[in-house]
């Protein structure tokens, strides 16, 4: 079975998160991963489109209970019906979390990969930074600056 990595982050988000998203993509692909991401605009749009500019295989994993609004770089789309309850979907089903940027919804995504266990969570660039009362960012999420550093932090091709 391929490899899976969830890319998540946020439906409105600036150029920088883009970049990083759609690079992080076209490389997930190049390793012969599949992309599952939550189907819509910004850090999903642009992780589904870097995926597919090198045929890479994306699933969408949708809030609603049908397939309206699915991003078109998808290759699958999965209608859950479930609302933001399908960020455990995503997270779940992952191999790996990369996340970039930071909402609301991004930050439910990295507090269910980290409650998971078990799996790599990276934070690629800016976004959520997460510290306990003394201001110390708590063990388990890795940091990268490029998406190439994020994807070899998740040590699934050593």
């Amino acid at each position: 079975m391929a490899v899976q990595v969830a890319v998540c982050g946020p439906s409105r988000c600036g150029e920088r998160e883009l970049t990083l998203a759609y690079e992080v993509g076209r490389l997930i692909a190049q390793r012969g991963a599949v992309v599952v991401c939550g189907g819509h605009g910004g850090v999903m749009g642009a992780v589904a489109a870097g995926a597919r500019s090198c045929a890479g295989l994306v699933v969408g994993v949708l809030p609603g209970a049908d397939r309206s609004g699915a991003g078109q770089d998808l290759s699958v789309a999965v209608a859950t019906g479930l609302g933001q309850a399908r960020n455990n979907v995503i997270v779940n089903s992952a191999d790996a979390v990369v996340v970039v940027g930071g909402s609301w919804g991004t930050l439910s995504e990295l507090a269910l990969a980290m409650r998971r266990g078990g799996v790599p969570v990276v934070r690629l660039g800016d976004g959520w930074r997460i510290v306990d009362a003394d201001g110390r960012e708590p063990p388990g999420v890795l940091s990268a600056r490029t998406p190439a550093e994020a994807l070899d932090l998740t040590g699934l091709w050593d």
